[in-house]
């Protein structure tokens, strides 16, 4: 055995070859090999959560924010399966993650069937890639192939099984080393037919998606605005790509239809759209003879009945985008008056709702505060909840992958794990999590964690003690008002009892003075804000939809 080496110790060896800092998780029994390799890791740190699903969370962030697979951990059965939610959360919202989960020894147990699920086969409708590993020999391919797929385009979420057994066998493999692979760029044909349609066209605009929000994409957009003057709107998943508070900005699809900005695109007669993910609500439909749609992303367009593009420009997104820049004329017979009249329509409609400083705290005036208060590099970390159709619509974004909201899986119980690994990967940077008291509530035991590592963050629960996203639908849809509301503990002595520091807001200049103490003193603050969700339905689904219609 000299010269042979422990699986675990490979299996941390072939994770330290491929750049991993951080392994998330709650471990059990199952995996004691693992761990003890582990330890004696000096490049890579456990992070202990109190439950699978933050450490899954946490772990997915990181490859949003880094392009690099984020890892976790958990146990067998009970601990697998909470991870999930966090692998859906990955997988639809384009996160590299990887899973490692423990098994009873697959060769020899004395434990019947004792905890045993097919984890494998559980996990993979829901990743890329899901595998158990049945020999310590095949470590270091599995390993290669599985981070390899997870942060190939479309990034996702994969899963390996390391059972008990194969974790203490001895082998002499070493870790694969990772390759250099290069995007293939756009077919300069396919380019050109995109110029030579937007340049017919008399009203081009530009829709900036989920798959565009890489760290190239957003400055090659930027020179296509400058050089051609197109306007552009952008998904919930697309904000910040460009800094919204450009002059040819017309907005952001928070909601599905009839809002100022879908009223824009429908004056398009083409629209150049970058990065589209189905996963999110489409930003516009499409008809039979409709206007000329360009896909242009890093894989063809998967076809639904209100999308089917007629060019598209398939290949490195950033690259086709600089290809479009350089061969493009822009035409004077363009114009964008009527699109952005619709713009200036919004901000005017939106300006007297986020001075409004009732109290309880209207969600416009909410939005308008917190903006205030977090500096241009600030992030903002979105539970899921109906203050993220506010915030997308009406918080201004600078600067990519500051405002984290989900679009694609839409689950409660992301924000807070989600800012505490935004705070531990930037901790020179002002860091929020914008949670309902639901989604909170949902893992609210993380803020032990955040304590723990002694992170720098502000975690803002709105509170209307009810499930204020499903009441809103709710009255959209003219049911009764039942079944949707709870009550909450005491937040303040919540926060106080995880030794973090809780606030509770009094009155709209409270709120203001409170953001500003929490945004400048270390350590990990909770603030209880009530909110006045009473407009919710007549805002959103009809002043909105009257006042752009009428234009």
């Amino acid at each position: 055995m000299t010269d042979k080496q422990k699986a675990s110790d490979l299996f941390i060896e072939c994770l330290e070859n491929e750049g991993v800092e951080y392994i998330f998780g709650v471990p059990g029994e199952e995996n004691l090999d693992f761990l003890d390799s582990l330890s004696r890791s000096d490049k890579i740190r456990l992070i202990l959560t109190r439950h699978e699903q933050g450490a899954g969370f946490m772990a997915a962030t990181y490859g949003r924010h880094t392009g690099k697979t984020g890892v976790c951990l958990a146990t067998l059965g009970p601990g697998a399966t909470n991870f999930v939610t966090a692998a859906a959360y990955a997988q639809l919202g384009g996160m590299p993650m990887m899973m490692i989960t423990g098994q009873k020894p697959i060769k020899k147990s004395k434990q019947g069937r004792f905890q045993i699920l097919d984890v494998v086969a559980m996990m993979g409708p829901i990743t890329k890639y899901a595998h158990q590993l049945a020999s310590s020999d095949n470590i270091p391919s599995r390993v290669r192939e599985a981070f390899r797929l997870a942060e190939e385009e479309k990034p996702g979420a994969v899963h390996l099984e390391l059972p008990e057994d194969i974790a203490d066998e001895h082998t002499d493999s070493r870790p694969i080393a990772p390759s250099v692979a290069r995007r293939p760029s756009a077919e300069p044909k396919a380019v050109r037919l995109a110029v030579a349609a937007v340049e017919k066209a008399k009203a081009p605009v530009l829709v900036i998606g989920a798959g565009a929000n890489r760290k190239m994409t957003g400055r090659m957009l930027r020179q296509f605005v400058e050089k051609t003057g197109i306007p552009f709107l952008t998904t919930q998943l697309g904000k910040g790509v460009i800094d919204e508070r450009h002059p040819l900005f017309l907005g952001c699809a928070a909601l599905s239809a009839g809002d100022f900005v879908h009223r824009a695109v429908e004056d398009a007669d083409c629209i150049i759209n970058v990065g589209h993910d189905v996963i999110e609500k489409p930003p516009f439909f499409m008809k039979d003879d409709g206007v000329t749609v360009i896909h242009l992303s890093t894989k063809s367009a998967e076809v639904d009945p209100v999308y089917f593009p007629q060019i598209e420009v398939i290949g490195d997104i950033a690259n086709a985008i600089w290809q479009m820049k350089e061969d493009i004329v822009p035409s004077g017979a363009w114009n964008f008056d009527h699109m952005l009249a619709y713009r200036k329509a919004e901000v005017e409609h939106t300006r007297p709702l986020a001075d409004d400083a009732r109290f309880p705290i209207f969600p416009p005036h909410l939005v308008q505060q917190v903006r205030a208060a977090m500096p241009e590099d600030g992030i903002i970390c979105l539970d899921n909840g109906v203050y993220k159709i506010w915030f997308a619509r009406g918080f201004t974004a600078y600067l990519p992958n500051t405002v984290l909201l989900d679009n694609a899986l839409a689950t409660m119980g992301a924000g807070l794990p989600s800012a505490m690994m935004s705070a531990m990967l930037y901790p020179d940077r002002k860091v929020m999590a914008i949670c309902g008291d639901g989604g909170f509530m949902m893992n609210s035991q993380e803020m032990e964690t955040a304590v723990r590592l002694g992170l720098n963050l502000t975690v803002l629960i709105l509170r209307d003690d009810s499930y204020g996203m499903i009441r809103w639908k709710q009255a959209n849809m003219g049911f009764e008002d039942w079944g949707l509301t709870y009550g909450n503990p005491d937040f303040v002595a919540y926060a106080e009892s995880y030794g973090a520091k809780g606030h509770r807001v009094e009155s709209s200049d409270h709120l203001k003075e409170v953001l500003a103490h929490c945004r400048d003193t270390p350590g990990v603050h909770l603030i209880d804000c009530p909110v006045d969700y009473n407009e919710n339905d007549q805002i959103l689904n009809h002043d909105i939809k009257e006042l752009s219609a009428s234009l």
